[in-house]
């Protein structure tokens, strides 16, 4: 049997909302495993949460920048929420997503771009660190570029022009007029900023993750009492209706709360007579699964006080 800490069991509380014994027993249940243990707490009805995510605890800032038909998105760490105010922090995290757009494909060659002055982006980044006195990272970056058309950006959060807390990219495959197409792009990137779906179509979801699901359906219809039979005849609506939430094209339009994403496209395609394809998309949401250590501030202040 795997030995439960109360590290482990803090986590899937966390990620669960379930109670403290819900949480142990869910990981004895399933020897320690995480993924097992929130399926297991769904089946229970003892989850307070749809499915497992990312909790946003780091500070600092995304970025976007385009140019043509590419753009890119950009996230850089740092301690505070104040530093995302700082301008000499900001000029720096535009400039890297600039560099990130046209000098590099990888976070690692975006740290070994040269940024200016002799310095590349990493040496440039450890000078701000030793002014400013706060610890930075990069973290990540991704780029999207499409033959014909447009990668239409979106900051949600603006802290300053093309910076805030959660970023989007949208690429769009068309011959159509493209500022018409960057307002089709927008808006769908708005929407992708609210609902954070997980796949880009039901084609792309992962075999596992539909089996997972399935596998979570069917023990919960268990859990209530429902006959086998009952429950097959019952799965395909349920699988359906869950694809409905992660994956995007088969999400409903928050702009008018009725169409699906997939018939926005379709509508936007006869409207500008030229075919249109939503061929990717990116979300980066400022501090997504980096689990920021919470300290007592109470207990720091005494231990100061008494040396």
């Amino acid at each position: 049997m795997a030995d439960i800490t109360a590290a482990m069991v803090k986590e899937l509380r966390d990620s669960t909302g379930a109670g403290m014994m819900d949480a142990k027993k869910a990981l004895v249940e399933n020897n320690g495993d995480m993924e097992a243990s929130v399926d297991w707490l769904r089946q229970k009805g003892l989850s307070k949460a749809a499915k497992k995510s990312g909790r946003t605890a780091a500070e600092g800032l995304v970025a976007v920048a385009k140019s043509g038909t590419s753009a890119v998105v950009l996230e850089i760490n740092a301690e505070t929420d104040f530093l995302s105010r700082n301008t000499e922090f900001q000029t720096f995290v535009r400039k890297a997503a600039e560099l990130a757009l046209t000098k590099a494909s990888t976070i690692e060659e975006l740290a070994a771009a040269d940024y200016g002055d002799g310095k590349t982006v990493q040496e440039t980044l450890t000078n701000l660190i030793a002014t400013i006195g706060e610890n930075m990272s990069l973290r990540r970056m991704q780029k999207l570029t499409v033959k014909t058309g447009v990668v239409s950006t979106y900051i949600h959060n603006a802290t300053a022009e093309n910076l805030g807390k959660i970023g989007v990219l949208v690429a769009l495959e068309s011959g159509a007029d493209t500022a018409k197409l960057d307002m089709l792009g927008k808006q769908i990137a708005m929407h992708i900023a609210a609902t954070s779906p997980a796949f880009l179509s039901s084609a792309s979801v992962d075999p596992a993750v539909l089996e997972r699901e399935r596998n979570v359906i069917r023990e919960t219809a268990r859990e209530q009492g429902k006959a086998d039979d009952i429950i097959e005849k019952m799965l395909d609506g349920r699988v359906r209706k869950f694809l409905e939430e992660v994956v995007l094209l088969e999400q409903t339009f928050i702009m008018d709360g009725e169409t699906k994403v997939s018939k926005v496209v379709e509508n936007a395609a006869k409207e500008h007579s030229s075919s249109v394809e939503l061929v990717g998309y990116v979300r980066y949401q400022l501090g997504e699964g980096i689990e920021k250590e919470e300290t007592d501030f109470a207990a720091e202040v005494a231990k100061a006080a008494n040396g």
